[in-house]
């Protein structure tokens, strides 16, 4: 949740330190997917890549609907036509903060610096554009659908900060199924109000009504009750885990839900994490399996799964 979902408020706790991925697996099948026009960005200046650029990122989205359509992948189901866009930007520079912008709140386009969240949030929306047979407008309307809670952008207290109501309010949109509790998860009685417990690392909680608003959805949040796999029981729960399945994984930090987000892989019949980590500078495909990675994090204790819906 640093952003909070994820990517903001505890640089230590959120997409880095406690995840020890070790060395990235290069993914076997990117070598097979063929070139794209579009390369992926390799510059080193986080704050370049943290600039708006449609031009760049309409660019960016163009050449993997082509990609993908030229390879039929736009007959895959969403998730594991996510798993194969996720491959393509392996190598992405890890950017955070990216939606965190000076001035009102608007539906930022970025796929040139990528967070953890705001990885998933792109595959996501862009195997449902393609599987729609949309463009580069259809892909930003996805964006926000899938970023605010009532899937229009309605202000910073509108976005989706905590990656448990990040799933909840996904899944009531039938974008997702939350398939946790199926999985094996037991109730999480967390009470999440890192948020308004940090008030001062976030400039739009300055203001009152916002953040009077923000600590109303944490109270609500609060008593609702979310399920996770707890690490020890991730191996047992990984045979059902498929191909572009949403991975958040829990943390043990007071007043989280969630320490990270990935997209589950397959690879020689072993389930990995394809994310976006602090640790590691760019997309990757941890060297760890799944299970091993979670039980190995000092902070992160289970993970909750989303199943993307076609």
């Amino acid at each position: 949740m640093r952003r909070l979902m994820v990517c903001l408020v505890l640089a230590a706790a959120a997409c880095g330190p406690g995840q020890q991925t070790g060395p990235t697996i290069a993914p076997a099948a990117v070598s097979d997917l063929g070139d794209w026009s579009r390369p992926i960005p390799t510059a080193a200046d986080s704050a370049a890549l943290m600039r708006e650029d449609r031009a760049a990122d309409s660019a960016l989205v163009t050449d993997r609907i082509r990609f993908a359509r030229a390879r039929h992948l736009d007959t895959l189901g969403t998730g594991p036509l996510m798993a194969e866009l996720g491959r393509t930007f392996v190598g992405t520079p890890y950017v955070p903060q990216t939606l965190e912008v000076p001035g009102e709140e608007r539906v930022i386009i970025n796929l040139r610096g990528l967070d953890c969240v705001t990885f998933v949030e792109n595959m996501l929306a862009l195997a449902r554009t393609i599987r729609a047979g949309g463009g580069f407008p259809e892909f930003v309307r996805e964006i926000e659908r899938i970023r605010y809670r009532t899937g229009r952008l309605s202000g910073y207290t509108g976005r989706l900060h905590y990656f448990s109501e990040w799933i909840g309010a996904n899944a009531a949109k039938g974008i997702v199924t939350d398939i946790s509790r199926e999985l094996g998860g037991v109730r999480d009685p967390e009470p999440l109000n890192l948020m308004t417990r940090h008030r001062n690392s976030y400039r739009q909680l300055a203001n009152d009504s916002a953040f009077e608003e923000i600590r109303q959805i944490e109270a609500r949040l609060s008593a609702v009750p979310r399920y996770y796999i707890p690490a020890a029981d991730v191996a047992a729960a990984a045979a059902r885990i498929r191909n572009g399945d949403i991975i958040a994984a829990t943390t043990t930090i007071s007043g989280m839900d969630v320490a990270h987000t990935g997209l589950a892989v397959w690879q020689d019949g072993t389930l990995h994490l394809m994310h976006a980590p602090l640790v590691g500078d760019s997309v990757e495909i941890s060297a760890l399996s799944l299970p091993e990675r979670i039980l190995r994090s000092r902070t992160q204790d289970g993970i909750m799964v989303a199943r993307p819906r076609d």
